[in-house]
């Protein structure tokens, strides 16, 4: 592969050359696990490239230029647009500039993002994480500091968080339910879903209700899979009378789905999603929701990733609210 003499070698031209992903290559160069051939076709075409990213680590702290990054899956989402409101207005008030990149839920967009804050030398970082714990290796031994906001990786508990109750949250959504009668109860989950998935199921067998794997069902990042995942459940088990939705295209997808197959809400199926988006009033029923404070967290973040050090903080978690609106109802007709 060649590559222009006349601009900056990056590290997607490294991963390209080695014929493997950007965060195969952020693990190689951090010092991460690979396979030995893998990691020796990192390091040659490394070489080749003339790519040194230990000189640009040595000389990261000199050449800081401030500023914060902020890393979203989706900058048109809702949520998150209002998580990235958050974060604006505290750094607003601090005079600090904010870069704002959108992951698409994709780890190796993720690991590319990461690679070029570390290249211009942006001094923090606050992310929507989407990868795993090593994808994060090289921007905390570069020395940045970095803030988890809505979600963390597993693995990653040395990185400060901000993040929504999603435990009490779905807890409450299950309990709501099971209280109008309801026992076949499914989750509709996507990327980062984890803890809402493991307190769904714990709060099931707290309430003596079975659990059943073919009513939990994830999806990628995306509205077509979230469709087709939400539309495969209500066909594969028409005898499930609820859904927890684990998020705003989740719960989009899956009132499309129940409308399509002439499914009744409340009647046939109750939904509840998290996030309360502004169309989540105006559909008919009006949506029942787990609120999160979304700009808050975005706030909070923002505030934690400005301190002078951010080693042996505590993870802030703030509270959720059920909304009950008209999408549930009483169990009724199946069996």
């Amino acid at each position: 592969m060649k590559v222009s003499g006349h601009r900056r070698i990056t590290i997607k031209d490294v991963a390209s050359a080695a014929g493997v992903g950007v965060a195969t290559v952020s693990r190689v160069l951090s010092g991460g696990s690979a396979s030995p051939e893998t990691r020796e076709r990192v390091l040659a075409a490394a070489a080749q490239l003339d790519y040194r990213p230990s000189a640009l680590g040595r000389n990261l702290r000199q050449r800081r230029t401030g500023g914060i990054a902020l890393l979203v899956p989706d900058i048109t989402d809702t949520f998150y647009g209002r998580l990235a409101e958050g974060v604006l207005s505290c750094a607003r008030s601090a005079g600090e500039p904010v870069m704002v990149g959108a992951t698409g839920d994709d780890p190796e967009q993720e690991a590319e993002l990461i690679g070029t804050f570390l290249e211009q030398s942006v001094d923090r970082v606050i992310a929507v994480p989407s990868g795993d714990a090593d994808t994060w290796t090289p921007a905390l031994r570069a020395g940045l500091t970095v803030v988890f906001a809505h979600r963390r990786p597993p693995g990653r508990d040395d990185v400060p968080a901000v993040l929504a109750d999603d435990r009490l949250g779905t807890r409450t959504a299950v309990e709501y339910l099971a209280g109008l009668g309801h026992r076949r109860i499914a989750f509709l989950g996507g990327p980062g879903g984890g803890p809402r998935l493991r307190a769904f199921r714990d709060t099931l067998a707290a309430l003596g209700i079975p659990g059943d794997d073919e009513l939990v069902v994830t999806a990628r990042a995306a509205r077509d899979s979230a469709y087709a995942a939400a539309s495969g459940l209500f066909q594969h088990r028409p005898d499930l009378t609820a859904v927890v939705a684990g998020g705003n295209m989740l719960g989009e997808a899956a009132i499309l789905a129940a409308r399509e197959l002439d499914l009744r809400i409340p009647r046939d199926v109750s939904i509840v999603m998290f996030d309360d988006v502004p169309w989540a009033e105006l559909c008919s029923p009006p949506l029942t929701v787990i609120a999160q404070p979304a700009q808050d967290i975005g706030y909070r973040a923002a505030e934690l990733v400005m301190r002078e050090t951010t080693r042996r903080t505590r993870d802030t978690v703030l509270p959720t609210e059920l909304l009950v609106r008209g999408s549930c109802g009483p169990r009724l007709g199946k069996p």
